[in-house]
């Protein structure tokens, strides 16, 4: 099978070295010239997560590795996908079948990165979203773990998880492609509340934050006509579950280092998820306690700017408290 994984970054290189080294595909990895990750990895063969195997293509030729492929896989920033698809698409991708291993929602509009694609000009029964709960480090170390793949499309969805699992990935049908890329954005956001939550000492309340967060969640999932369930798969609380425990995550330590007045220079897609969140909230008219907490902490409370980013940062999250009692299965 011809794979290409275009960006290679940190999850970007760990699907080549996957596709590579685990599945033996025929695999390139693409990434613009001049790019840090993609520097490192030429100039050594490695980083700090994976070596890749010899026999991966690695090339800043982005029509090089869209001929190559019967499959491309996109691992970028979520928030660039919609310009870099005006790159790929010029490189003449009618018979692609796209895969996407990103999580995040546009926040210029509130879409999602399926819709991203198909308004960039993609058929929609060529793509597909490989979401679930992970850690490269963990996988790299020979631990598994179980992901999704879900797509518009019944035969495609089959086909991409049966060819894509293994022993150290087990791989599971997706049923609510809207579930699935909203509760693997959502997650980021809810990850750094959990890191709000241990830099600012107050652990015991991630359990409570896990049953709200993806009920919550569930709500947004519904409203734009996903399934309220798939709050509770693999995608967001399975994911959830496994951020929330992690010294790995990136969104989960962004949030507690700024609960403690200090920059997480990676990136964090929950940052602008949870600006897109607020934003389809206020669009469906729904109340996401949670989701405003985290927004407000993350552009609001000042927290880089020298004072008790502890202090700052929880208050939003304690204002919770202020609510007014009701019934637990409402928001």
């Amino acid at each position: 099978m011809k794979i290409s994984v275009l960006g290679c970054g940190r999850w970007g290189s760990f699907i080549a070295w996957y596709q590579a080294t685990v599945l033996h595909n025929d695999v390139y990895s693409w990434g613009p010239e001049g790019d840090y990750s993609y520097k490192v990895l030429k100039e050594t063969g490695k980083n700090e997560y994976v070596s890749l195997d010899p026999s991966i293509k690695l090339t800043c030729d982005l029509q090089e590795a869209v001929d190559h492929a019967d499959i491309i896989i996109i691992s970028i920033s979520s928030q660039g996908l919609r310009g870099f698809m005006q790159q790929v698409v010029p490189c003449g991708v009618k018979d692609k079948i796209f895969v996407l291993c990103m999580k995040g929602i546009e926040e210029a509009t509130g879409k999602r990165l399926s819709e991203v694609l198909i308004e960039s000009g993609i058929d929609k029964d060529k793509i597909a979203v490989w979401v679930g709960p992970g850690h490269i480090q963990a996988f790299t170390q020979g631990i598994p773990n179980c992901m999704v793949i879900d797509s518009y499309n019944e035969d495609l969805k089959v086909f991409l998880a049966d060819s894509f699992r293994s022993n150290l990935i087990r791989f599971y049908y997706g049923n609510d492609i809207i579930g699935s890329e909203i509760g693997a954005a959502a997650k980021n956001v809810l990850g750094i509340a959990a890191g709000i939550l241990d830099g600012s000492g107050y652990v015991s309340l991630k359990g409570p934050l896990m049953a709200r967060g993806a009920y919550e969640v569930g709500k947004l999932m519904q409203a734009m006509g996903g399934k309220f369930m798939s709050a509770y798969g693999l995608a967001h609380l399975g994911d959830y579950e496994t951020t929330l425990f992690s010294e790995y995550s990136h969104n989960r330590r962004y949030g507690e280092m700024m609960a403690k007045g200090q920059k997480f220079d990676k990136l964090a897609e929950g940052v602008m998820t949870a600006k897109a969140m607020k934003e389809l909230a206020d669009k469906y008219g729904l109340e996401m306690p949670i989701t405003e907490a985290v927004y407000e902490a993350c552009f609001e409370s000042h927290a880089f700017d020298g004072g008790d980013g502890a202090k700052t940062c929880m208050e939003y999250i304690l204002r919770l408290f202020d609510r007014t009692t009701k019934s637990e299965f409402q928001l």
